[in-house]
């Protein structure tokens, strides 16, 4: 049976649980279950906090789970990177107060740094051949300067309205790009049914960035219509019984859309319908 940890709360929980089920699997858990069942697909969810999730993970106690980049790093574990997923994505950067004075990385040199990611900040700052102190916080780390605890924090960054409302700005480029990814041990990875699950879920991902178009063109401007709608491969091209005409199918970017519309309609392409796609294998 495969073993997939799953976060049982915060920001990656919602969306890494809807994504398994649109997948095909039952991973709903009713009030705080520890674990689901899913006998059909032979596979067990169990909620583990989003932390902890890496380490489980490289023990071989759980086959693969669903957590952060940035939680991943700071574990230090040896659970590898499988497939990202698109969500969750921040950053994860050093910030000290504007009156600081303080305009590279570099200067942190000799300082207190607080963060809820010591390990990310250890090893960066190993990197960059620098010493620092690290004040490890479980949260709340925004208020550590102002607090005297700290001269400059290292956390990760959504929107940034947090950090800027405690009079902090971010320095340096940032340490990581984080977002959810699906990890696991190097021992599972030719786990057929791992190997299943991960094509559920990229076919999911891949639906979710595409949507299909299909549109009458004449023959007259069909490579023009063609080159606006060009596809993952090539697009699907069909004669119409009206002479002259051919039905196009393809598919599009979700985010290039409209301007593909507003582009097939000045190539003269009419009774253009998009449809959603429910998940795919390309």
């Amino acid at each position: 049976m495969l073993r997939i940890a799953l976060p049982n709360k915060g920001t990656l929980s919602e969306e890494a649980v809807t994504l398994v089920k649109e997948a095909g699997y039952k991973a709903r858990r009713e009030a705080k279950e520890l674990s689901v069942l899913d006998a059909a697909n032979d596979v067990e969810f169990l909620f583990l906090r989003p932390r902890d999730i890496a380490v489980y993970v490289s023990g071989g106690i759980v086959d693969a789970g669903i957590t952060g980049r940035d939680l991943l790093a700071d574990s230090r574990s040896q659970a590898m990177e499988l497939l990202p997923l698109g969500f969750g994505k921040s950053r994860f950067c050093y910030a000290v107060p504007k009156e600081s004075g303080i305009t590279e990385i570099a200067q942190l040199a000799g300082r207190r740094i607080a963060s809820s990611y010591p390990n990310i900040v250890r090893d960066d700052m190993a990197r960059r051949g620098l010493s620092c102190s690290v004040v490890k916080l479980d949260g709340a780390v925004e208020i550590s300067v102002r607090l005297g605890v700290a001269d400059a924090i290292a956390d990760v960054v959504e929107s940034g309205t947090t950090m800027r409302q405690a009079g902090l700005h971010p320095i340096g480029e940032p340490v990581m790009h984080s977002e959810a990814l699906v990890i696991g041990h190097p021992g599972v990875a030719e786990n057929p049914q791992l190997r299943s699950l991960l094509k559920r879920l990229q076919g999911i991902l891949t639906a979710r960035t595409f949507v299909v178009v299909d549109y009458n063109v004449p023959e007259a401007r069909r490579e023009e219509a063609c080159a606006v709608t060009p596809g993952v491969e090539s697009p699907t091209v069909t004669p119409l019984s009206k002479e002259g005409w051919y039905a196009v199918k393809s598919m599009v970017r979700r985010s290039e859309l409209n301007h593909v519309m507003d582009r097939l309609e000045e190539v003269g392409a009419t009774g253009i319908i998009v449809s959603s796609i429910c998940t795919c294998r390309l």
